[in-house]
């Protein structure tokens, strides 16, 4: 049986893009926690708004990417919009936003 943590898990987590920005999920600060207890995964996240029009799509793909590891059983995939998502000072300037 292969160990889950949270370092697996993130590794999962970082090839799920968003197709608006098309950088990870991680790299951008979408994901806000991830949780791991014996085979249970959970993932707190956001949306670059909440009327991103591809948020079913990353929320299916989050869930499909987790439990593709190896000994994990159940996913459990949080949506919540507090704090609102902001991009970071350095994802601005990737993205010649500032």
């Amino acid at each position: 049986m292969n160990e889950i943590n949270k370092d697996v898990v993130v590794e999962a987590l970082k090839t799920v893009f968003d197709p608006e920005i098309a950088l990870d999920i991680w790299t951008i600060g979408l994901v806000y926690d991830v949780t791991v207890g014996g085979n249970n995964v959970d993932v707190t996240m956001t949306l670059t708004s909440p009327m991103c029009p591809y948020g079913p799509q990353i929320l299916e793909e989050v869930e499909h990417k987790v439990k593709a590891i190896p000994s994990v059983k159940n996913v459990k995939v949080n949506l919540t919009f507090e704090p609102a998502w902001e991009p970071s000072e350095e994802l601005k300037l990737q993205l010649g936003l500032a």
